[in-house]
């Protein structure tokens, strides 16, 4: 049985500790939601100030050449595609999730049709984030497609001679499930289909290698695991093979492959750089070069691989504890527990009270959050770059007092607020 001795002598062998002082954490926090919203980075705030004290109070428009701001997108693109297995050159930071995976989906739903017009199904899990779903079904019924939504077991079967595009996010953000993206991939090109990767719970948690997959397409966000801050720019990614297939849909001059010929028709850029849109949001770009500094402050330690290791020990103490200490009260394990189908979070299952209880837990400040379904999850996520060993233990302990003591029956908890 684990001690809170043992959990302070493991943060104490933590070679990943010192990471921690690359953040701004409020004391008495224990934060277990960098799934959906890294913490802010010390080094944002006046990195930020820079931008618009000098880049832009001094600057003015001069900053998009001598700041380096019109090259911002493609040099945080080369920054993420080290995290992700993507080559130089190969990844571009822009716009929103959704946008992109738009964007993406339009271009492989393109190519399909271009090399087997017969092929009119994009097939997802049916558990898949919901965005995801809802741009897939407003482009199948713009195309006169079929959008079949499957479980996740169900979909190497169901991959046929009708498949155009497979869409998965590699770790479900409702079980923190991991799809094995090599062995997906391999079998839909094997059934002639293309995939596109939705990897925002995975890009900064969880070791990805898109060139190694032989993937099609990818995207995710710059807001969770990569630390840039509320509605960060997103990312996106395009195998070479694809890049210069087809137009995106949305051919803003950016996309251009010379915006500042003002020509009245559109050419595009070669490669990745077809995949911008209009002008990005350059302070959001240099809260996300912040963010992006603590990812790759990991390389001298290991790197992504370091990471790794330690959020699946983070994981699998979180899991032993929970099993341990709160037993009898009513909570189920939705997470995997082999760690090769693992990502970084744990989701814990109750048929009643969940919100609740996740409200009494933020009141302490341990901050997870909550996501509707039958059972409801109580999701928490373990960011390695701040958590400790200690932190899970204490968290833990928290969970224990609030089902012991029925703190959570309060009726403070059970208001519902409109984000969860």
């Amino acid at each position: 049985m684990t001690t809170l001795r043992d959990c302070r002598a493991l943060d104490a062998q933590d070679p990943l500790r010192p990471l921690r002082e690359l953040f701004t954490l409020p004391e008495g926090v224990i934060y277990l939601d960098g799934n959906s919203l890294g913490p802010l980075p010390k080094a944002a705030p006046e990195r930020i100030a820079k931008a618009v004290r000098e880049e832009w109070g001094d600057g003015l428009i001069r900053s998009w050449n001598d700041a380096g701001w019109y090259e911002l997108p493609r040099r945080l693109g080369d920054r993420i595609a080290s995290l992700v297995g993507a080559g130089p050159g190969e990844v571009v930071a822009a716009d929103g999730t959704s946008i992109n995976l738009y964007k993406v989906l339009c271009a492989a739903l393109s190519i399909a049709a271009a090399d087997a017009p017969g092929r009119r199904t994009i097939v997802s899990e049916r558990g898949n984030f919901p965005t995801d779903l809802y741009i897939a079904e407003g482009l199948a019924r713009e195309r006169g497609l079929e959008l079949q939504l499957l479980e996740a077991d169900q979909i190497p079967a169901a991959l046929d001679a009708r498949t155009a595009v497979l869409m998965l996010t590699h770790v479900n953000y409702r079980t923190g499930a991991m799809h094995d993206m090599v062995a997906i991939t391999r079998a839909v090109h094997a059934a002639g289909a293309l995939v596109v990767w939705d990897l925002c719970h995975s890009a900064g948690a969880v070791e990805v290698d898109l060139r190694a997959a032989d993937a099609d397409f990818a995207i995710g966000c710059g807001y969770k695991y990569l630390n840039g801050g509320p509605g960060a720019p997103a990312f996106v990614w395009v195998h070479p093979r694809h890049a210069d297939r087809f137009w995106q849909p949305l051919s803003g001059w950016w996309s251009h492959e010379a915006p500042f010929a003002f020509t009245h028709d559109y050419r595009p850029a070669a490669g990745i750089a077809r995949y911008l849109c209009g002008t990005q949001p350059i302070l959001s770009m240099t809260a996300l070069a912040c963010g992006l500094d603590t990812l790759l402050a990991a390389q001298p330690f290991g790197g992504m691989a370091a990471l790794r290791r330690k959020s699946l020990a983070l994981t699998d103490l979180f899991i032993a504890l929970v099993e341990e200490r709160c037993a009898g009260h009513g909570l189920g394990l939705a997470t995997p527990r082999e760690h090769r189908v693992r990502g970084s979070q744990v989701c814990l299952t109750r048929e009643d009270g969940a919100y609740a209880i996740v409200q009494a837990l933020i009141a302490r400040g341990v901050i997870g959050d909550f996501r509707a379904g039958r059972p409801d999850i109580l999701r928490f996520g373990f960011t390695p770059l701040y958590l400790g060993f200690e932190d899970v233990w204490n968290a833990v302990e928290h969970l224990r007092d609030v089902l012991a003591t029925g703190a959570w029956r309060r009726p403070e908890f059970h208001r519902q607020h409109a984000v969860t």
